[in-house]
């Protein structure tokens, strides 16, 4: 898998560093969330494993998405290997910031030895990590960056590098000149808009070739993606490209080209490999996917949990890497294993 350690990661870092003013907190109302799974490992003994005893809270942005079903298979492995408990929860949409306050603070109340969080805000999630390290829960955050100084450890793809290899590939489709547009998911959530900058940087090295006409959220909604798609290409009849920064923007992006007859000629580039997204670049409604690694995420954020957890020094940062995949490297080994097959 390509490594990116370059100035967009060095941004990620900043953003993971810089200290930020705290806004009081209020209660939460009840989440909206899938019911809490947990995931003992089959025969771990309580010695011999450096995370025997330890019950490990991961808490994703959303159960919705293949994207998260991954990282859930990583940190249960990881946890297995290690003989911990993961307990798996989180809410049922990517926007539900309440929600997911929520379920961080059941899991201190629970007094879990450590959680893993993939924050749905870089900011609101603040105070519920406050809380929970005063409570002494360390927290260790996956896929998104806050802006809170002594977060202790942040697993995840550089977002921003992504974003601006996704923008060169799709540049590089449409042949170096035109009108694009850019579908980021959820406005305050850190890893949108880390890509979302990645993608503009991108655009702007062209220096006015490329020209980014429309900015619309799909909200990790893909009907709200492909609606918005819609009213993007319709507003801008001269469009050539659409960049799509998640799974559910890339399935609504790739159905609208298609049902509006534009498949191959609207060229979609897009973010994560969930298998209709793989779908849709084999049948030519999506031209490349930047694939991330989320079977890793979850796997160092747990992994990192247990040395919080154990009081051990962890990580402060874990770069899980991205692909740019097409049709001509889908069937790569590099692929096959982002891709689960």
């Amino acid at each position: 898998m390509r490594r990116l350690h370059s100035v967009a990661w060095a941004a990620l870092a900043g953003l993971f560093l810089a200290a930020c003013s705290t806004p009081q907190s209020t209660p939460p109302p009840s989440a909206t969330s899938a019911p809490l799974e947990t995931g003992q490992a089959p025969g771990a003994t309580a010695t011999g494993a450096n995370g025997a005893g330890l019950t490990i809270a991961v808490v994703p942005k959303a159960v919705s998405q293949q994207f998260w079903n991954a990282v859930k298979d990583g940190a249960e492995a990881a946890a297995k290997e290690a003989g911990a408990t993961v307990l798996w929860k989180g809410p049922s949409l990517e926007t539900d910031v309440n929600g997911q306050k929520g379920i961080v603070e059941d899991f201190v109340t629970q007094k879990v030895d450590a959680i893993v969080l993939a924050a749905t805000d870089a900011d609101a999630l603040v105070p519920t990590i406050e809380k929970a390290e005063a409570a002494g829960v360390p927290v260790i955050t996956i896929d998104s960056g806050v802006n809170y100084a002594n977060v202790r450890s942040l697993v995840a793809t550089d977002n921003q590098a992504g974003g601006q290899l996704g923008g060169e590939k799709l540049i590089e489709l449409i042949g170096g000149e035109g009108e694009v547009g850019l579908i980021p998911f959820v406005k305050g959530a850190a890893s949108s808009e880390a890509r979302e900058a990645g993608f503009k940087a991108a655009v702007e090295a062209t220096g006015g070739k490329v020209k980014l006409v429309s900015t619309l959220y799909s909200e990790s909604s893909i009907a709200t993606a492909a609606k918005v798609a819609d009213d993007m290409m319709t507003a801008n009849p001269n469009l050539k490209g659409i960049f799509a920064a998640n799974e559910s923007g890339t399935v609504g992006a790739a159905n609208a080209v298609k049902a509006k007859g534009k498949a191959g000629e609207i060229l979609v580039v897009g973010f994560d490999g969930s298998k209709e997204e793989v779908a849709a670049l084999q049948d030519g409604s999506v031209q490349a996917l930047v694939l991330q690694d989320p079977f890793k995420m979850g796997g160092e954020g747990v992994k990192q949990a247990i040395l919080a957890a154990r009081g051990e020094a962890v990580e402060k940062l874990v770069d899980t890497g991205v692909l740019v995949v097409t049709k001509d490297n889908l069937d790569s080994e590099e692929a096959k294993k982002l891709l689960g097959y």
